[in-house]
């Protein structure tokens, strides 16, 4: 059995995407890449090919393990594709959800009150005696 499904539709069936338009895209822009190359939308996806998706800061890998046009249920994924993304770039994206926190984007606007006084603790030291150096 050699059936082939253009990557686009494949993407979109097994809900990597939430739309057919934006697996294009995707592919477009080279974020979709199949055995090390960027893919076409039109490129077809074989069983058992490689392939990764880039969404910054992460790139994702996902094995085919079936291959369909139309769109399925979210229980029914898990026969079409299996997640092989290595835990590297996982820990990737669980460290930027940690950063989130702790960085502010500039012109967002003024902080909270609590952001302040957590400002504030942050730069006060109550060790070191400013004025004693004046004196």
């Amino acid at each position: 059995m050699d059936k082939q499904v253009r990557v686009d539709k494949w993407l979109w069936a097994v809900r990597l995407f939430k739309t057919r338009s934006q697996a294009t895209e995707a592919c477009k822009k080279g974020r979709v890449v199949i055995d090390k190359v960027q893919v076409k939308p039109s490129r077809m996806v074989k069983m058992n090919d490689i392939v990764q998706i880039k969404k910054a800061p992460v790139t994702y890998s996902f094995k085919v393990l079936g291959l369909i046009e139309k769109r399925v249920g979210p229980k029914l994924v898990a026969d079409f594709v299996l997640d092989v993304t290595p835990k590297e770039e996982l820990e990737i994206l669980e460290m930027q959800k940690h950063m989130l926190n702790l960085q502010r984007d500039r012109g967002t606007g003024r902080p909270t009150k609590k952001e302040r006084r957590d400002l504030d603790d942050f730069f006060t030291t109550d060790d070191y005696d400013f004025d004693s150096d004046w004196e």
